[in-house]
């Protein structure tokens, strides 16, 4: 068993990432950083190391829209610290982050050292967040009473909704996941029952609502 925590770094900015690596390189007890530029090899890279540590999640990266991203990976791993690190740090995406189940929330402007205390805090188990910034409460019951629903699902569940999200059949879940079909579609009951929709093209468009995120023009 190596020493020290295995970190994954996802954004598809180099220079951030570049970044980001600088101030772990300032922690005690790093044994490896993965590097992922694109939602699919974050999803890879998760599902393939059952011994992360911690994840460092840009939320608008491709391949994932928002806060959907983060449901994603909650899914294929539920027990590994997300912590969101974003240049959209409103109240109302870090309060939605932290109640999807992130670890933690960094902004893209916080100076190294608050990068630093932050990833220390979410290691030694605690949720870390901006202290200089009101989260307030959700305003929007729609919002409010989606992630309630989203709360409800188990991580398989949410993986399948993820999966869905990415326009997958049922036989390729199935397949991607190794169970049957049958399965699937079980859980794919479940699930449009908990978000209270009646086809999976509506529980789609529901967790759209949760990851719509303004894209910023390249």
């Amino acid at each position: 068993m190596p020493a020290g925590h295995k970190f994954v770094i996802a954004d598809d900015h180099p220079l951030f990432r570049g970044a980001l690596k600088q101030a772990i390189a300032g922690l005690a007890d790093v044994s490896s950083v993965l590097e992922a530029g694109d939602f699919e090899s974050v999803k890879a890279i998760v599902a393939a190391n059952e011994d992360i540590d911690i994840v460092l999640l840009d939320l608008s990266m491709p391949g994932a829209s928002g806060l959907s991203g983060l449901i994603s990976l909650r899914g294929i791993h539920a027990t590994v610290p997300v912590v969101i690190v974003s240049a959209h740090d409103d109240p109302e995406t870090i309060r939605r982050a932290l109640e999807l189940g992130a670890s933690g929330f960094i902004s893209k402007s916080a100076s190294m050292d608050d990068i630093r205390n932050a990833i220390e805090a979410v290691l030694s188990g605690e949720i870390s967040a901006p202290g200089d910034i009101d989260l307030g409460v959700e305003r929007d019951p729609e919002i409010s009473d989606l992630i309630k629903r989203l709360q409800s699902l188990t991580p398989q569940q949410t993986r399948v909704l993820g999966m869905l999200a990415e326009g997958l059949l049922n036989k390729q879940i199935a397949y991607e996941l190794g169970v049957s079909e049958a399965t699937i579609k079980a859980h794919v009951s479940a699930i449009l029952q908990k978000l209270g929709v009646d086809s999976r093209t509506q529980a789609v468009i529901l967790l759209s609502k949760i990851g719509g995120e303004p894209r910023p023009a390249a």
